[in-house]
């Protein structure tokens, strides 16, 4: 989640969930999750569109090109730099359906953490033990 593309934290990260997805290799990752709506939200992109434009083989290069030029929402270097700032620091939402998930998708992956709390560091976690690491 933390690597960017564009300046875009998420993007790398959606964009290999989508072709993923694309080929039915995705596993547990999905693509147009809640935590990929931020972002698209944000940009201002239709996520079929945007999928199908994946689906075409482009490189991300090329996809991020098309998303800045196809973006409702243009976005300022300055903006974009806050925006992914913030988003690699967000925790779960105080409600308790958010704060609910979150321990539940933590304790999926460990008892014993307790520096894990944000999404980012959730993620990276999942990915961490996903591929074979020890929580």
């Amino acid at each position: 989640m933390r690597v960017r593309l564009g300046g875009y934290v998420i993007l790398p990260r959606m964009l290999d969930k989508c072709r993923a997805e694309l080929v039915g290799k995705n596993g547990g990752f999905h693509y147009n999750c809640p935590l990929d709506r931020h972002l698209i939200q944000f940009i201002g992109i239709d996520p079929e569109a945007l999928k199908a434009e994946v689906a075409t083989g482009k490189g991300d290069g090329a996809i991020l090109e098309w998303i800045q030029a196809n973006a409702q929402n243009k976005r300022a270097a300055w903006e974009i730099a806050q925006w992914s700032d913030f988003q690699e620091r967000r925790g779960p939402d105080s409600d308790s359906e958010t704060l609910a998930y979150f321990v539940k998708a933590l304790g999926e992956f460990t008892s014993t953490r307790s520096d894990i709390g944000t999404w980012a560091d959730l993620l990276d976690l999942d990915d961490h033990c996903t591929f074979g690491g020890q929580p």
